[in-house]
């Protein structure tokens, strides 16, 4: 579960990056979507390596998600018998509440994005625009409900990255009682970083300052 959730971490991270050259202006976003499909060319055909990273990429949600659940098998089956108390810790509510149930949101909201704008079945600009007209007619004033399910959707992310990131870095043996209080700094950093990089897109462009 680490390992695949530290591979979308650095997808998420690249990704977040690409993103905000819609700052740069339109020729500039769409020479990258153009670069992204033909990176590797003429070594190997149009769109192989973006297609990899994909396949990579959903290799690794699936992996994700089935350690989740094999994970919280295996707890129940630890302890069939339930604690007395019934006072949970704020990190176990934590975990259950942005976890798992934001894990639903997030896998949602997934295929919304890929129906959008890789398959482009829902988005408003249709096949015939551009990938910067794309995003443009995607978060426009009048699609407020888009941007509003966006900007939850990534803020789940960012929540599931701090407590993601944190964990797994506790799993790698990273973690000790010296550097228990920087790592949990990172992780937050990390969550918050990216969340805001990505709500950056959206909110702009609702708000006229971008488009």
């Amino acid at each position: 579960m680490a390992v695949t959730g530290a591979i979308m971490v650095l997808y998420l991270i690249a990704h977040m990056v690409g993103n905000l050259k819609i700052f740069m202006g339109a020729e500039d976003f769409n020479h990258y979507s153009h670069w992204l499909r033909t990176l590797g060319q003429p070594a190997v055909p149009r769109r192989t390596v973006l297609t990899a990273i994909e396949v990579v990429l959903a290799v690794s949600i699936v992996l994700h998600m089935w350690s989740a659940i094999s994970l919280g098998r295996r707890a129940v089956h630890a302890r069939p018998v339930k604690y007395k108390s019934k006072k949970k810790s704020h990190a176990q509510g934590y975990a259950v509440h942005t976890m798992r149930y934001g894990g639903i949101i997030i896998a949602l909201y997934v295929i919304w994005h890929l129906l959008d704008l890789t398959f482009l079945v829902v988005n408003p600009a249709g096949r015939g625009a551009t990938p910067y007209e794309r995003v443009i007619q995607d978060f426009q004033p009048s699609h407020w409900y888009v941007t509003v399910f966006y900007i939850v959707a990534v803020s789940l992310v960012g929540l599931h990255l701090r407590h993601g990131v944190w964990s797994a870095m506790q799993t790698l043996g990273m973690r000790s009682p010296r550097n228990d209080r920087a790592l949990r700094a990172l992780a937050a950093t990390i969550g918050a970083v990216v969340a805001l990089g990505f709500i950056a897109v959206p909110v702009s462009v609702t708000f006229g300052w971008v488009g």
